[in-house]
């Protein structure tokens, strides 16, 4: 019987938790606090929810932690659905995953991206089409755009990177991880002395109802989506039963700082009421309370950088799924190909990239954003699950980590998820509606992949 492709061990727990930080912080942070404010307008009570969803993005990490050193693969909860409730839970988040969740990411961050060049080199932001090729006319149009050329040259060129090897991978990685957050920390200092402000705005209080407080805790968790993303490339980090905990550690760890206190200087600077009405990016604002004439261009700077970062780690990321699948014979089997001398899954990077251009071209990747972003809670909610069902199933099984907490902290998890879920099916039925039938879409791709091939438990490679 032939040896089922493996990956290398290269990565250490700093490159893990680089991609984790890359991953999460971007738009979320930028656009999400004035709706928080809006529902929460008590500064202590709106830093709160900041902290909640900080410890309930932690006690996730912890058992996701405990996950991936039981199964140290690629394909973070992939592996984990596949190995509590089947292959079909399993491919239906790796689906998700290939048409909106990385894809949709990257060509969304990518086009960005162009947008924030034209600062610098107008013609990148030049969103006109001057060619167009109608698919499916009226419905899906292909259109070709200055702006879209930039974004699709941003994604190949990280693919590219990234399909060289993990060694270019990792230091473009690790660079660009670094850049941003100096870049935040020092928008931080650089606020907090120099900038002015009323220390007084941060414990500014007022009425909140508990069932405020409670929703505003949905888009804080969207903002914090991405603290799994070490699960990803646990195959290729070294001594993963130590290792891979550490970086989700770390990784989420300092991201609740940032996010703490980038949350206090917008606090700092605007009071509540005031940050609850900003339309557009808060750190915009900020930035201009701040630096004045020049904070365009330090925040556009700014906005390369982080969006960069984010396009490198989900590039990293996401293909590490599609190989899984693929070497479970749940995806193209081409897609499992290690390339022989750089020793990275090429095919399922480059098929990343095709489909995160070609939603560049269609335009459709916020629409697939919108439609599946409740599939994030999702399955990272029902994979904290498959925490319990093993250790049910497996109790004997050996495990260098132990969620922390257990039962009762993964389990704060899972009950949050759900709340987040129902909130969800209740106040906006449409587009979860459609993003299930996004998710739904995969079964018959499921059951093509799946015909012919032997459908197992998934139990090899070993780590």
């Amino acid at each position: 019987m032939p040896t089922a492709p493996s990956l290398d061990r290269r990565l250490g727990p700093f490159d893990a938790a680089a991609i984790i930080v890359s991953n999460v912080i971007g738009g979320g942070i930028l656009f999400v606090p004035p709706q928080i404010a809006a529902s929460v307008p008590s500064a202590l009570l709106f830093l709160s929810t900041w902290v909640a969803g900080g410890l309930l993005a932690f006690s996730g990490a912890m058992a996701y932690a405990e996950l991936a050193a039981l199964r140290p693969r690629a394909g973070g909860e992939y592996v984990y659905l596949r190995a509590a409730f089947g292959p079909l839970a399993a491919f239906l988040t790796g689906w998700t995953s290939f048409i909106a969740g990385f894809s949709g990411a990257i060509a969304t961050s990518s086009v960005v991206l162009a947008f924030y060049l034209g600062r610098f080199i107008p013609a990148a932001a030049n969103a006109t089409p001057f060619l167009s090729f109608p698919v499916i006319p009226g419905v899906v149009v292909l259109d070709v755009s200055a702006q879209n050329v930039v974004a699709i040259a941003a994604i190949i060129g990280m693919a590219w990177i990234h399909l060289r090897g993990v060694g270019p991978g990792r230091i473009v990685g690790d660079i660009l991880a670094v850049l941003k957050v100096t870049a935040f920390v020092l928008f931080i200092a650089i606020g907090f002395s120099f900038g002015e402000g009323e220390a007084s705005n941060l414990v500014q209080t007022a009425a909140v109802a508990p069932g405020n407080w409670l929703l505003a805790l949905i888009p804080v968790m969207f903002a914090y989506s991405g603290w799994n993303a070490a699960s990803y490339v646990a195959e290729e980090v070294r001594d993963p039963g130590r290792n891979v905990p550490l970086a989700l550690a770390m990784g989420a760890g300092a991201v609740i700082v940032i996010y703490l206190f980038l949350n206090a200087l917008y606090l700092y600077v605007l009071p509540v009421s005031e940050l609850a009405a900003v339309n557009g990016s808060v750190l915009d604002v900020i930035a201009d309370r701040l630096l004045g004439s020049v904070a365009g261009d330090v925040m556009g700077i700014v906005s390369v950088i982080s969006l960069l970062a984010g396009i490198s780690a989900m590039t990293f990321a996401g293909p590490r799924v599609y190989f899984a699948m693929a070497r479970d014979g749940l995806f193209f089997r081409r897609a499992a190909q290690v390339h022989p001398r750089y020793r990275t899954p090429a095919v399922a990077i480059v098929a990343q990239a095709v489909w995160s251009s070609v939603l560049v071209l269609t335009a459709q990747a916020d629409t697939l954003l919108t439609y599946t972003g409740f599939a994030i809670i999702l399955f990272s909610g029902v994979a904290v699950v498959a925490l319990f069902v093993l250790r049910a199933r497996q109790p004997d099984a050996e495990r260098p980590f132990r969620a922390w907490g257990y039962p009762i902290v993964p389990g704060a998890y899972v009950v949050a998820s759900a709340l987040i879920l129902m909130n969800g099916l209740y106040t906006a039925p449409g587009p979860t509606g459609a993003g299930a039938l996004v998710i739904l879409c995969g079964i018959p791709i499921y059951l093509w992949c799946a015909r012919g091939n032997a459908v197992g438990d998934g139990a090899a490679p070993s780590p």
